[in-house]
């Protein structure tokens, strides 16, 4: 990852710095960095910057697990909601799920698109009668989605992640003789990536000898 990279060579460096590197703005590069900080692959003091973390560093370095794996190993079971279902159900299929992200599914269980608590707050605000609009009315439509293939690396995702500022990414397959209608297989989220890492982190101490 392009930032990883540059922490690496110019250590200790500031956001502002990163920012400047890159050509985008400190506020851009929020997410990004808290991401790789909340995986151990950056740590940051203040008034002195960031500089690579204790996860990066590690002698057996758990990065390299990273780049092994696939995301059909990590990926969780995603929240399917058909396109006929209602705003107001939406919302409290948010709520009742305790998920951040709702897949929209169509005829055939195919993929059509993702819901997400900002879509329905936009709709619902000053729009009183907006509580029976189907959810395909409000969502994000694929191919306009960002999406991950079970075969693709979670460094993949990862990078995915942290490039499209998002929190969760679709896992799609394509259909037999349908490459315009994939099937969802899954998700994975930054709180798969997170419990993926505090898993090794644990083997990997549990596998280190007493002194």
């Amino acid at each position: 990852m392009e930032l990883l990279e540059l922490v690496k060579r110019h250590a200790p460096v500031t956001g502002e710095q990163l920012a400047e590197y890159l050509g985008v703005s400190r506020p851009t590069l929020r997410s990004d960095l808290s991401l790789l900080v909340m995986l151990g692959l950056l740590d940051a003091k203040p008034k002195v910057g960031y500089f690579l973390g204790n996860t990066y560093r590690s002698n057996s370095d758990p990065m390299q697990q990273f780049h092994a794996m696939k995301v059909r190993e990590v990926q969780g079971v995603p929240v399917n909601v058909p396109d006929s279902l209602s705003v107001h159900d939406a919302v409290i299929t948010l709520f009742t799920e305790n998920a951040d992200t709702l897949l929209v599914i169509g005829e055939q269980k195919r993929f059509v698109g993702i819901v997400t608590p900002k879509d329905l707050l936009k709709i619902t605000l000053g729009n009183p009668g907006s509580a029976s609009i189907p959810v395909s009315m409000v969502m994000t439509r694929y191919p306009n989605i960002v999406t991950l293939m079970p075969d693709d690396s979670v460094m993949d995702a990862i990078r995915k992640m942290s490039l499209h500022q998002v929190d969760c990414l679709p896992v799609i397959v394509p259909r037999e003789g349908q490459a315009a209608d994939p099937e969802v297989t899954g998700w994975v989220s930054k709180s798969n990536i997170i419990r993926l890492l505090a898993e090794i982190a644990v083997d990997r101490e549990l596998g280190e000898p007493d002194l």
